[in-house]
């Protein structure tokens, strides 16, 4: 334990966003089953290994208490993160996986813009800025693409409504996935058992394959835990600044891995999003310095993301 305590916040926030990072890497290996298989089998064993923490902390009699309005909020979450998961696996198994990295490189600038239609939010010129650099990038993406960026669209919003929901939600990261999970389990399981009837499910067709789902679980799960440690321990100043870590990994293995194609004006488009994020994020800094100047200050917590 002593250990563990021993380690640095940053150590274990770098690891997080690392796993994040890679994860082109392990559900590309996952390509055999259809996206909405891979989704539910992976709603199943997060499930079920969330629970068994819950139980091994002695904390699983929590989950009684929660009440009829957290639930209908976690099923809003559940129905948002099962979307984005979808999205994500049919993004990297059908050679998207670029399109991935730039939805979660929009995806700040979509939250800023979620507060200002929903929550009527004032913004500082420089956020209006980043905002309209965000624009113009999408603009001149989907111009590259000869479309609009669906896939990038779809993950930058599905998450936004999940991190929208989780700034409301009552319960903590471990209670929260389970109770996501719990909403989400009766029609995953429900869609597994049907697929095995049909004689479709890709589950059962190896050993390999049967591993690689239920890997999908702790695969979830570590680095949602390895973050709230670092969450506790580092500024949020530093969680901010390493978050991008993860979809320049994703972009990487995009890029150097694969292969995708990167032309000229694709290059531009991204080249526009990080100038954004760059004004978004220096933006985002010097407010912090000067709530934390401030005597009357107060930490404000945030629940890590669940990818």
């Amino acid at each position: 334990m002593r250990r563990i305590t021993a380690v640095p916040g940053v150590a274990f926030g770098t690891s997080a966003f690392l796993i994040w990072g890679l994860f082109p890497a392990f559900f590309g290996l996952l390509a055999f089953a259809s996206p909405a298989e891979v989704v539910a089998q992976r709603i199943v064993w997060t499930l079920l290994l969330v629970l068994v923490v819950l139980a091994l902390a002695g904390r699983l009699r929590e989950m009684r208490g929660i009440d009829g309005r957290t639930w209908r909020l976690a099923a809003v979450a559940s129905t948002a993160l099962s979307l984005n998961w979808g999205t994500y696996v049919y993004g990297v198994t059908s050679g998207h996986v670029v399109e991935c990295a730039l939805g979660y490189f929009i995806n700040p600038l979509v939250t800023v813009a979620f507060g200002v239609i929903i929550f009527r939010e004032r913004l500082a010129r420089a956020q209006w800025a980043a905002l309209g650099l965000g624009a113009i990038a999408v603009a001149v993406l989907t111009v590259d693409y000869g479309r609009p960026p669906i896939i990038a669209l779809a993950l930058a919003c599905s998450f936004a409504i999940y991190g929208l929901v989780k700034k409301v939600i009552r319960l903590d990261a471990l209670r929260g996935i389970a109770a996501e999970g719990i909403v989400a389990a009766p029609f995953a399981l429900g869609f597994i058992l049907v697929l095995a009837a049909l004689g479709h499910s890709d589950f059962g067709s190896s050993p390999a394959h049967a591993g690689l789902m239920i890997s999908t679980g702790p695969v979830t799960l570590v680095p949602l835990l390895l973050f709230a440690i670092a969450a506790q321990r580092v500024p949020l100043s530093t969680m901010g600044l390493l978050q991008y870590l993860t979809p320049a990994l994703q972009m990487a293995w995009g890029v150097a891995v694969v292969h995708e194609p990167m032309p000229a004006s694709r290059w531009a488009g991204f080249a526009l999003i990080w100038a954004a994020l760059a004004i978004f994020t220096a933006d985002a800094l010097l407010r912090s310095r000067r709530t934390h100047r401030s005597p009357r200050a107060e930490p404000v917590p945030e629940e890590p993301p669940t990818r």
